[in-house]
């Protein structure tokens, strides 16, 4: 085996984004210097991306426990839940955001690509996708570019691959200029007890890598994910992955398949790293080792140094541990759906990777150290309260004027955070596979039917990164509640989480402060209502340089959720039903503050104010309450008031049917602007029929849930406080094509 002097190996070692003290411990765990392929190995596997050392130790701070969870979070490629009727959910979320910044068609289409094998690696059938974007000004040029271009992706892949994208959001701001979001979701379905573990055990057993031939791009994508961007990152573009949707949904039917046979003792996703991460991986988990001949691993291009097809990322592949004696089985399934199966090593009890080329020993290294929760590096960060929290709490909304109503309305509803997204997700397919209930029924979540079973999934992703930035405990306290609050609204029982946290650098410590403060303000969410952690992802660095300033993108910690409905009849939609339902505020009517809104922002141009008032308690009996009057079907919509405020969420339901509503603010104690377009949390707006009205009022009363009735629906008209604010038709064509028409 090739060795290399060890003051050159360091100079190579910090090449590759190691701490010299990474490398005198390589050092040590080897008793030797490494060679090159050695070093590209632990610096892909100790890289942010793989590791997290610098988060893991307050991810385990997390509730990781339920009483529905199949596995612990983190214990395989995606967090699996009990839901009833013999089956289970698997369900994760993930970012791919640096390869979407450089290259937003493949790197969107990747990220959706990836995050469904982590599913179906499982052994679960994806039946629904979410994504969770973030772009630059809207106005900008590239971030048109950008936009454009991830959507395309997205919808690209997700229609060829069959599986309907059914939910998401998309918020936009300048801190997200040149480091866009990118984070995907998927939701699949599989009976309890016929999941496949990502493992790797049994002396002698054969290890084949199946699927795609192994190329050249997305090399060291890992360490790329695990950098600062900067104005020469353009130059990594063969880091970015290439996917191929249809080889995909090949590689789906054919693994479900396989699994079937039983032939199959462990399996995992090739993502991040590769062949190296998925070898190593599996070996940690089984206390194994491995043999792998790279020169048996079908590749795209002749000559691949050892160290290209080790840290190749090339879509579509999957590592898959058989059992001895059934090789023809599996093989035989592969063979039937013409994908590439080879046998390119065997499972030892050394508990080291041994890699070989042509017969030379490449690279030797053990198994345990290199991966999460074995010997890789983790790191306790220093980090310090951000100074710009002064200026932003020194706010004073009584030195922002009040405007005309309507004036300030017509303005919120062109803002881009607050207009319909419908650029977006028409050209997503919802309906394919026909269990997509929320393309004509609209509601808070995404409810997705399951086949032959009574039970119903909703789900959904939510963050507004601006309450982060402003108080990440209590912002991302909110993130959770809104997610939890959109289910409810929809009929369903929240029941779990996955999670992207998107930072900035942690070697930053006021990007660090933010980290810490968002993982103790979901952690506490998290327990209050029941939902725990499955697993999903950390993706710092994400933040642009340039020549003379590094600029952070906001702390935006995305939360997914799943929640349970028992039948589809307990399906809520948002949408007005009839003429002259009376309209209920439920929830508190005495905090209307503007602070930390939308409508701050667009129509005073104040971007920085701390959030709007939230109280973890109130938010979460106001959320028990919803879900009593929803369930006894006291209400006929529901519609949870968030970006926007009172008015957004009342034009949102009135949209669908085109009907309108007439209310009256007097009484309300606060400013009014702040009652129609605050953003204080815990509220949500009903509809009620008058047959119902009786028994919903006292259900209000009975646990101590303050109210307002503030008017009724009517077949058009829109009356605030007997001013005339129009038809709700002429409101529908600003609201839906306000993003179109700054696109074109």
């Amino acid at each position: 085996m090739q060795t290399t002097n060890a003051l050159s190996t360091l100079k190579m070692a910090q090449d590759l984004g190691l701490l010299e003290s990474e490398f005198e411990s390589i050092k040590v765990i080897l008793g030797r210097t490494p060679n090159f392929t050695e070093l590209s190995i632990f610096s892909v596997m100790w890289s942010e991306h793989c590791s997290y050392k610098n988060s893991i130790k307050w991810l385990k701070t997390l509730p990781r426990e339920g009483n529905l969870l199949l596995v612990e979070a983190g214990e395989e490629n995606a967090g699996l839940v009990d839901i009833g009727d013999g089956l289970a959910c698997a369900f994760k979320i993930e970012s791919h955001n640096h390869p979407s910044a450089i290259e937003p068609f493949q790197g969107a289409a990747t990220g959706v690509g990836g995050i469904h094998r982590d599913i179906f690696t499982m052994g679960a059938r994806p039946i629904a996708a979410l994504n969770s974007l973030r772009f630059g000004d809207i106005a900008n040029k590239h971030t048109q570019h950008l936009m454009k271009g991830v959507v395309s992706g997205i919808s690209h892949y997700g229609n060829c691959f069959g599986v309907p994208t059914v939910g998401g959001e998309v918020y936009f701001n300048e801190c997200y200029n040149q480091n866009i979001l990118v984070n995907a979701m998927s939701v699949g379905i599989v009976k309890v007890g016929e999941t496949v573990s990502a493992i790797s055990c049994g002396v002698g057993n054969p290890i084949y890598i199946v699927g795609s031939a192994t190329g050249k791009d997305g090399i060291h994508g890992a360490t790329f994910a695990s950098a600062d961007l900067t104005e020469d990152s353009k130059e990594d573009l063969p880091a970015v992955q290439v996917g191929d949707p249809f080889q995909e949904k090949l590689l789906l039917e054919a693994s479900l398949e396989a699994i079937k046979t039983g032939a199959i003792v462990g399996m995992q996703d090739m993502g991040a790293a590769g062949i190296t991460c998925s070898t190593s991986e599996m070996s940690a988990k089984g206390e194994s080792g491995m043999i792998i001949y790279l020169d048996k691993v079908p590749t795209r291009q002749p000559n691949m140094k050892p160290f290209e097809i080790l840290l190749s990322e090339s879509q579509e592949r999957m590592l898959i541990v058989c059992e001895k004696g059934r090789e023809a089985d599996l093989e035989a399934v592969f063979d039937k759906w013409d994908l590439e199966c080879a046998v390119i090593g065997k499972v030892t009890d050394t508990k080291r990777i041994e890699y070989y080329l042509n017969g030379e020993l490449v690279a030797d290294v053990p198994a345990e150290p290199l991966v999460l929760g074995g010997g890789a590096p983790v790191y306790d960060r220093a980090y310090t309260e951000p100074a710009y929290l002064k200026a932003l709490n020194a706010f004073n909304e009584n030195d922002i004027p009040e405007l005309d109503l309507k004036t300030s309305a017509l303005t919120l509803v062109a803002s881009p955070n607050i207009a319909s997204k419908r650029w977006v997700y028409e050209q997503y397919d919802s309906m394919v596979r026909t269990n997509t209930i929320t393309t004509n029924a609209p509601s808070d979540a995404a409810i997705i039917r399951i086949k032959g079973s009574s039970k119903v999934l909703a789900v959904t992703t939510d963050c507004n990164s601006a309450y982060v930035y402003a108080d990440p405990y209590k912002g991302t306290m909110i993130a959770v509640a809104e997610a939890a609050r959109n289910i409810v609204c929809s009929g369903g029982t929240p029941v779990a989480i996955t999670n992207c946290l998107n930072f900035g650098n942690p070697y930053n410590t006021e990007v660090y402060w933010q980290f810490v403060h968002a993982i103790k303000g979901m952690g506490e969410a998290c327990r209050k209502f029941n939902t725990p952690v499955t697993g999903g992802n950390v993706s710092f660095y994400n933040q642009t340089v340039l020549k003379d300033t590094t600029e952070p993108v906001f702390p935006t910690p995305t939360i997914g959720m799943l929640g349970i409905l028992d039948d589809i009849s307990a399906h809520m939609t948002l949408d007005f039903k009839a003429v002259g339902h009376s309209i209920y505020l439920v929830g508190r009517n005495d905090q209307n503050t503007i602070s930390g809104s939308e409508y701050l922002r667009v129509v005073h141009g104040v971007n920085k104010s701390p959030i709007p008032s939230f109280d973890l308690e109130e938010e979460f009996q106001f959320q028990e309450v919803l879900k009593g009057i929803i369930g006894k079907k006291l209400v006929a919509s529901a519609h949870d008031i968030s970006e926007g405020g009172l008015f957004i969420a009342l034009l949102e339901s009135g949209l669908p049917s085109d009907q309108g509503f007439t209310i009256q603010l007097q009484g309300i104690k606060g400013r009014k602007d702040g009652i129609l377009f605050g953003e204080s949390q815990s509220k949500a707006i009903v509809t009620v029929d008058e047959l119902n009205e009786a028994a919903f009022i006292q259900q209000l009363k009975e646990h101590n849930q303050s109210y307002t009735k503030l008017g009724t629906t009517t077949d058009g008209e829109i009356r605030i406080d007997d001013i005339n604010f129009g038809k709700i038709t002429d409101w529908k064509k600003q609201y839906l094509t306000s993003i179109e028409k700054q696109l074109h």
